[in-house]
């Protein structure tokens, strides 16, 4: 156990001679920096990523139909086809383990020819004819008013939900957009809400440029009919979608008269695969940081086991004379073994509390700088910390392990008679 004693030998024996002490030490403190830095900097670029996906339903997929590549049932290669409302129907029921199934029709762009217009001012923005239920797979901040609702569904009503940037690009500063008109191709929507999308996939400058308008009204505004564009489908979280996507696929050859082995005839985008892809990587990243620090600490440990092994030498006499008087063997390793874990875990903090200080700097600068695109808040969980001290106690007792162990090899007459 740690007496005033043993502490005030520890302290002695630390003290003999500073300078090698402060370099041992050093090897240590700089392979615990070293580690809690590049777990830190690891989940800087993980955060960074996950905030590019921000609350977005990475369980999903989006599928739309393509040219068919393969004749089937009369049908040419090379076919045109799409999808249906009546498809999604089918979907939610023969797939209860689906949480939203979500038909989408798309309407220009703005980067495309002009087809909004307010008054005199006009513009070219991304038209979307959606349900309700898109909100919990894309999730948007309402600055003002409402999203979509099933009654605007229900009753084909010409509203609209539009992104701040439309409202630049209409509006006069200051002027309130709620229960405003916008024509969209000539034809009059009211304004229900406003939004913008921050932290989302894709391209920000069309984000902000997007209008959503109910499914119904879109189709029959525009002459849709029952096509559906493509669709936003989510799992519920126990179910990876990934998992079930070829039979979803399957369901839809069926339906639309597409040969069983036509890959091409439907495309598809998996989010939840490319979510676990990025997230594989980083499992990988931390696991190089661990690995290249574990590496540099145990440079460190191997410093501080070779300068006990030469203060053990120092001290053969005086480990001589202990034995002499009835030191027991235990005694002595655990000297030499507390000296090695007060060292470690000394320089290890030492390393800790720098490596904190420089992640603290960094958060700052980042704080002062703005958004970086794939990096945010690079930190390091209480959980690494714990990981990190159990790092440095098991280093301090493998570190002493050998020189306690030839400590206690000595026979106390040999050890008295060395100069």
């Amino acid at each position: 156990m740690f007496n005033r004693d043993r502490w005030s030998e520890i302290l002695e024996a630390l003290n003999a001679n500073r300078f090698r002490t402060i370099l041992t030490a050093f090897g240590v403190f700089w392979g615990i920096f070293i580690l809690v830095i590049l777990l830190a900097l690891t989940k800087g670029l993980q955060n960074g990523v996950q905030a590019d996906f921000g609350n977005f339903a990475t369980n999903s997929i989006f599928m739309w139909s393509q040219r068919t590549s393969i004749p089937y049932k009369g049908f040419a290669k090379g076919r045109n086809f799409n999808f249906k409302i009546e498809d999604v129907q089918v979907l939610k029921e023969k797939y209860p383990e689906l949480k939203y199934v979500s038909p989408r029709n798309q309407l220009g762009g703005y980067r495309g020819a002009n087809n909004v217009t307010r008054n005199e001012k006009t513009g070219a923005y991304t038209v979307y004819g959606d349900y309700p239920e898109y909100i919990n797979q894309e999730p948007l901040e309402i600055l003002s008013g409402r999203y979509l609702s099933y009654s605007d569904i229900n009753d084909n009503r010409k509203v609209a939900v539009i992104g701040r940037d439309v409202i630049k690009g209409l509006y006069d500063a200051g002027e309130e957009p709620l229960g405003s008109y916008i024509k969209i191709n000539g034809i009059n929507f009211m304004v229900i809400g406003t939004f913008k999308k921050s932290n989302s996939q894709g391209d920000q400058e069309e984000n902000a440029n997007t209008i959503f308008i109910p499914f119904s009204t879109f189709s029959r505004a525009f002459n849709y009919g029952d096509i559906v564009g493509w669709m936003a489908i989510t799992a519920v979280d126990e179910v990876n979608i990934t998992q079930i996507k070829p039979e979803i696929m399957t369901t839809m050859r069926e339906l639309r008269s597409v040969h069983p082995d036509d890959e091409r005839a439907i495309g598809h985008w998996d989010l939840s695969e490319e979510f676990s892809r990025i997230m594989g990587l980083f499992a990988i990243l931390t696991f190089v940081g661990y690995f290249v620090g574990a590496l540099v600490l145990l440079s460190g440990v191997i410093g501080i086991s070779n300068i006990m092994l030469i203060v053990v030498k120092e001290r053969t006499k005086e480990i001589g004379i202990r034995r002499a008087i009835g030191a027991s063997p235990w005694s002595i390793r655990m000297q030499i073994l507390q000296e090695s874990l007060v060292l470690t875990i000394i320089s290890g903090m030492v390393g800790i509390s720098f490596a904190a200080g420089v992640i603290w700097i960094l958060n700052k600068l980042l704080e002062q700088a703005g958004p970086v695109d794939n990096f945010a808040n690079p930190s390091v969980s209480i959980g690494v910390i714990v990981i990190a001290l159990i790092i440095l106690i098991v280093s301090g007792i493998l570190a002493g392990f050998i020189p306690a162990t030839r400590a206690t090899q000595m026979k106390p007459v040999d050890a008295l008679r060395m100069d």
